[in-house]
């Protein structure tokens, strides 16, 4: 039998395949194609905010003004200034960028709960400066009139209103961002992450640039959560003010405990387990959170590195 080290590097080298293929057939065994699309953004969402949680050791509470600056950067940009859908993801990604530069700039000079504070903090001044910024956002009714009917790559024209269409399309931007962080986990960038949030002093006391690697994986991680918002914005049609708020920062951070911080599958696994129980639970009650909240109280206390967490540890510790 494969002895533990030989199953961690298999399932490194085809981590990505594996979830291509299982993300290929995600419509067809869920519910709906909507609801497929949901999973695929918000575990895309829920996994950049794993790259600075579970591999850098930060916690954040302020991961919505990524999602929502990249989804208002990606819709401004198609709705008051025509820019194409491929230039208005790019635009949107940007947007989340910069932002997340000058914000991790600011936060990591803090650490601990006074960290997550200071990002909840900044995150909640973005909501209220989008709020207020009426002209351009459309404040609390959100910014309307985005709908991108077809979708043109070179001689293709593709039919975006089409849901399964709609979900292949965004599945390769999604794809692509995953091989990308799964590189960087591989490279030594990867591994000083890592020795970041293991030990600080440490990392430091070997010569680490602690900040400069703080700095990099936050900015990084604000990357792939704006990616996530501007494909949001395309699958929606519209950007809700909700969409900076609060509580879509707590949805990153359930979903990332629940399929489990530190792993590579678990985000995916977090953002399917709560949009199942959503889905399922509000078509009987409005009060569909309770179940949610029992899930995860359920889970913090008996997988507490989340459900594929403890499946990949388990299975770590059969075939050492």
């Amino acid at each position: 039998m494969p002895s533990g080290a030989d199953w961690s590097a298999t399932a490194q080298r085809w981590r990505v395949p594996l979830l291509t293929v299982a993300l290929a057939a995600l419509p067809w065994i869920v519910p709906s194609q909507a609801l497929a699309v949901n999973i695929l953004i918000f575990g895309l969402y829920a996994t950049g905010f794993n790259l600075l949680f579970g591999f850098a050791g930060m916690l954040s509470f302020g991961h919505a003004a990524f999602f929502g600056a990249g989804a208002y950067g990606a819709g401004i940009a198609l709705a008051r200034y025509g820019v194409g859908w491929f230039g208005a993801i790019a635009i949107g990604v940007a947007v989340a960028g910069v932002l997340a530069l000058l914000i991790g700039a600011l936060s990591i000079r803090s650490r601990g709960i006074y960290f997550s504070m200071v990002t909840l903090a900044l995150a909640q001044l973005v909501y209220y400066v989008a709020f207020q910024a009426t002209d351009w956002t459309g404040g609390e009714n959100g910014l309307r009139g985005l709908t991108v009917s077809v979708i043109h790559i070179g001689p293709l024209a593709l039919n975006f209103l089409d849901p399964v269409t709609k979900y292949y399309v965004i599945l390769v931007f999604v794809v692509a961002a995953l091989y990308a962080i799964s590189r960087l986990l591989n490279a030594p960038f990867g591994a000083a992450m890592e020795a970041v949030r293991e030990n600080e002093s440490r990392a430091a006391a070997i010569g680490y640039d602690v900040k400069r690697i703080k700095l990099i994986a936050f900015t990084l991680s604000g990357l792939v959560c704006g990616l996530a918002g501007t494909l949001d914005a395309l699958h929606l049609s519209i950007v809700p003010i909700d969409t900076l708020f609060y509580q879509t920062s707590g949805l990153a951070v359930m979903m990332v405990l629940l399929g489990g911080s530190g792993t590579f599958l678990g985000p995916f696994v977090g953002a399917a387990i709560f949009l199942l129980i959503e889905d399922v639970f509000s078509i009987w009650t409005p009060h569909w959170q309770l179940f949610v909240g029992i899930v995860f109280i359920l889970a913090v206390l008996f997988l507490p590195r989340g459900v594929w967490g403890t499946l990949a540890a388990w299975h770590k510790r059969r075939s050492a």
